[in-house]
């Protein structure tokens, strides 16, 4: 498709991003050789330890090169209230992908007191949020290699950080997009999924859930250890412990799924009215995507004020307040619970590569959120597209085209979760369905899912599968809709507009996680 006359040259969709590799230096390797053959063999001092990253556009410092992380295994001890320290174990296996004198991980705001690599006592120190660790003998490419961290994990300090949420009976956690570091030593990137098993005690009278399914649970001494572990691959910002005077509420799901559901025991009855409704939803988006990608869902339902809703994989976490305040239409909140499922395929299963691709996630959590809102009350699809567009332009001038963001503003990470990445996300995705009909559109949206299960895309992927299932020629045209700093003319409505942005309030856009 031609340019429209007004459209900037496009700009190159960017390519996933490499880790980048510490091989060491083959003048190092030559001045060992040297100095063994003269017997003259000297200890080599590393530089001083400094915090690395995977040169995410967004949070460059995130995640660490030269490992991949398979599994975490995480320890929690909750000594009953949520102003103490946890006392904590994280331990991690990886497999190297390069050789390394140290490994960095992403950790902050706890307390390390050991370290071991493969088993031995290893040097440890932190620089900026990484906790660079310095092993007995260098790790070599292709070694499996386990790490272990025993630490506290603090839930004190601005809950505007991320991490911990301290809620009227326990904790909840809410680590998007880089605060899962804040609760454990990890490789804080969706880049790097892994599978997890967590093992939380706490006294007697309060009980633990997280991510996956139960596997075990014992008591001794007062307090009780429950044992959960993910069956799929997980990011680490998706990671969920919930700690308080709850209930777990089972029931069925479409073809036997376990759907269970954490509220406070205090809060069942009222509640319920809305729990229920989980297997209708789960029943939507199938009809529309495919099978539910994970081994349980339900709804974490938290006596917390955070401002957000949250997709953590498999327990969506959500405000009290969401259920409980009366001016909500029904339609609504139900909207709200179809956004958070929505993200099980689309952020949890398929996960960004990179946080430029978040419109991935909010883009398709909120294209069916408005579907559902629209089928069921609340503003038909057309209507909230076109206030979308009419506000796009303004929406990107503040917050970047949906595919480039703009980074978020320094102290307020959360920020960059900024309309544009929502609405104006999920008018890209309607603008496309206007170019390639509905028919080419829901099989691309069934085989996205499809395809990356379990795995990381780009929007290079996206913009490659919508060409192999339309047979058309889309990069021209998705580069306006996803990168362009004005919003491109919409096919099928030539009479749309796009207000002039004014400098002044940016127009918001619903965004419930």
């Amino acid at each position: 498709m031609p340019l429209p006359p007004h459209a900037p040259t496009p700009t190159p969709l960017p390519t996933p991003i490499r880790t980048r590799t510490r091989a060491r230096s083959r003048v190092l390797r030559s001045a060992v050789l040297v100095a063994l053959s003269a017997g003259l063999v000297a200890a080599t001092t590393l530089p001083a330890p400094t915090p690395l990253g995977i040169g995410d556009p967004l949070f460059p410092h995130l995640g660490n090169p030269g490992y991949d992380v398979l599994s975490y295994d995480i320890s929690l001890t909750y000594p009953g209230r949520n102003t103490q320290p946890l006392a904590a174990s994280t331990t991690l296996s990886a497999l190297a992908t390069d050789d390394l004198d140290r490994i960095n991980l992403d950790f902050t705001h706890g307390t390390v007191s050991a370290v071991t690599v493969a088993g031995e006592p290893a040097t440890w120190a932190s620089s900026g949020e990484d906790l660079v660790i310095t092993p007995a003998r260098p790790v070599e490419r292709g070694e499996a290699v386990e790490i272990t961290v025993t630490h506290t994990s603090d839930p004190r300090g601005p809950a505007a950080s991320g991490g911990w949420v301290r809620t009227g009976d326990g904790l909840a956690m809410a680590n998007q997009a880089d605060a899962a570091h804040r609760v454990f030593p990890s490789n804080d990137h969706p880049a790097d999924k892994a599978f997890f098993t967590f093992r939380i005690t706490a006294p007697d009278g309060l009980t633990a859930v997280a991510n996956g399914l139960p596997q075990s649970r014992e008591s001794s001494a007062g307090s009780t250890t429950w044992t959960y572990r993910t069956a799929h691959p997980m990011a680490t910002e998706l990671a969920q412990v919930s700690i308080g005077r709850s209930t777990v509420v089972h029931r069925e799901g479409p073809h036997g799924l376990p759907v269970r559901d954490v509220v406070r025991t205090a809060d069942q009855k009222l509640l319920e009215p809305w729990l229920r409704r989980t297997p209708a939803h789960l029943g939507w988006l199938e009809h529309r995507l495919g099978p539910y990608p994970f081994e349980t869902y339900g709804v974490l339902i938290a006596d917390a004020e955070t401002g957000f809703e949250l997709e953590t994989q498999t327990l969506s976490l959500f405000e009290r307040g969401l259920f409980t305040e009366p001016g909500y239409p029904k339609w609504y909140v139900d909207s709200v619970m179809v956004h958070e499922l929505a993200h099980q395929w689309f952020g949890d299963s398929v996960s960004p590569r990179a946080w430029s691709d978040l419109w991935l996630n909010e883009g398709h959590a909120t294209w069916y959120e408005t579907l559902h809102a629209a089928e069921n009350g609340g503003p038909t699809l057309e209507r909230r597209m076109r206030a979308a567009y009419t506000a796009s332009d303004e929406w990107r001038q503040d917050g970047g085209p949906p595919a480039a963001p703009k980074p978020p503003a320094p102290g307020e990470k959360i920020s960059l979760f900024r309309p544009v990445v929502y609405d104006g996300a999920a008018l890209a995705l309607y603008a496309l369905r206007q170019k390639i009909g509905a028919a080419d559109f829901a099989t691309l949206e069934r085989r996205w899912v499809t395809d990356h299960q379990d795995g990381t895309a780009t929007t290079a992927d996206f913009v490659a599968l919508a060409e192999e299932v339309s047979g058309q020629e889309l990069t021209r045209f998705l580069n306006d809709w996803l990168y362009a700093a004005k919003t491109p003319a919409m096919p099928g409505h030539p009479d749309w507009r796009s207000q002039a942005p004014t400098g002044g309030r940016v127009p918001k856009a619903a965004k419930p996680g």
